[in-house]
């Protein structure tokens, strides 16, 4: 999975203003599958605030709405799609840590969304902690998916992200270990050559560091509108 790490990071550019983000989600279909018309989506980019300073703010759809299997496909790089590593069909089962306080609303605001890379070569169970004892919180695999979604160029080759707030709990109640990320495919293995350079929703161990890795977390998550 380890990738080389280019010295100095993209400057990331703002994210569009709500009202684009909405009809970017309009134009996927996510309204659809989320059971939200056209008009929800509008209006709830239309009335809600935005927090004065940083780089606005990033809608999100709730997961129990739009599941991360639904919203892997929409992903593209170039002309490839995105898809989910054959071996995390339970990628749905991935739900909000205790800790991530989740809106019980259908659409939601995060504000402050930052991927994490002076945190590149730190594990999941390293990163977590560091992130609480800034005020962060972790993203969850959804809105990451949604990041790129509306942002693509947050993912590049040797930094990508992951997205520790959304975890597996076994049966047990203890953790699964696999955490989950989303990065590019280099078209080996299972992936398939004719998937190169696509966005991939995969998964690595809580207690595996990647240099090519962040961390994605964001201030707050705000509920305004409907």
């Amino acid at each position: 999975m380890s990738e080389a790490v280019s010295a100095v990071p993209a400057v990331l550019p703002a994210l569009p203003v709500l009202s684009a983000q909405a009809e970017r989600l309009i134009e996927l279909g996510v309204h659809e599958i989320a059971g939200l018309s056209v008009d929800d989506l509008r209006t709830f980019a239309e009335t809600a605030e935005v927090p004065a300073g940083g780089d606005g703010a990033l809608l999100a759809v709730h997961p129990d709405r739009a599941p991360a299997s639904a919203l892997a496909p929409m992903l593209r790089r170039d002309d490839k799609q995105g898809f989910v590593v054959t071996d995390m069909s339970d990628v749905d089962l991935f739900t909000p840590l205790d800790t991530v306080a989740l809106p019980d609303a259908p659409l939601y605001l995060l504000t402050g969304v930052d991927r994490g890379d002076e945190m590149a070569d730190w594990s999941p169970n390293e990163a977590l902690p560091a992130l609480t004892a800034k005020a962060r919180t972790p993203l969850l695999l959804t809105e990451g998916i949604h990041w790129v979604l509306q942002q693509p160029a947050v993912l590049e080759r040797n930094h990508c992200f992951m997205t520790i707030g959304s975890r597996l709990r076994r049966t047990d109640s203890a953790l699964d270990a696999r955490t989950p990320a989303i990065w590019i495919s280099n078209g080996t293995g299972r992936d398939g050559r004719e998937r190169r350079n696509a966005p991939k929703v995969g998964w690595c161990w809580a207690g595996n560091r990647h240099t090519w890795l962040g961390f994605a977390s964001a201030t707050d998550r705000l509920v305004q509108g409907l």
